[in-house]
């Protein structure tokens, strides 16, 4: 297997970058049509665990517009020639918060590359969970 093959990260970068200029113009054709049109397809957001392309639809279809974000980090990672990772770290414009978001992409026959799973949240202050060691 090939990791990072320069081709293949191109093409999971071209997807990326159009999916971020959707993100900006809150086109939501071109939003769903970066997405694996499949019941298996799952988008977990900020606010949403949503599972199957109608269910994302459906999300997109409710959102007015997205908050303006500026890109402070992107990392893609390529598995062979069909399988792609993205992970962008993010910075809010209107309140500061950084996010953070991760893609899981496939190359699908006669579709090319497609978000088969996703993976959006925003960094908290502090997690209550997590107790330091004494």
């Amino acid at each position: 297997m090939h990791i990072d093959d320069p081709a293949v990260i191109a093409e999971a970068r071209a997807v990326f970058d159009r999916y971020e200029q959707a993100i900006a113009a809150n086109d939501g054709a071109v939003l769903d049509d970066c997405f694996w049109a499949d019941p298996r397809t799952v988008r977990f957001g900020i606010t949403e665990i949503l599972y199957g392309i109608e269910a994302i639809r459906a999300f997109r279809a409710s959102v007015g517009r997205y908050a303006p974000r500026a890109a402070r980090h992107v990392h893609i990672t390529a598995f062979g020639p069909d399988m792609a990772c993205t992970h962008l770290e993010y910075q809010r414009s209107d309140s500061g918060l950084v996010g953070r978001e991760t893609k899981i992409m496939a190359r699908l026959p006669g579709l090319g590359f497609k978000v088969v799973s996703a993976h959006v949240s925003l960094l908290a202050g502090a997690d209550p969970g997590r107790v330091a060691k004494p």
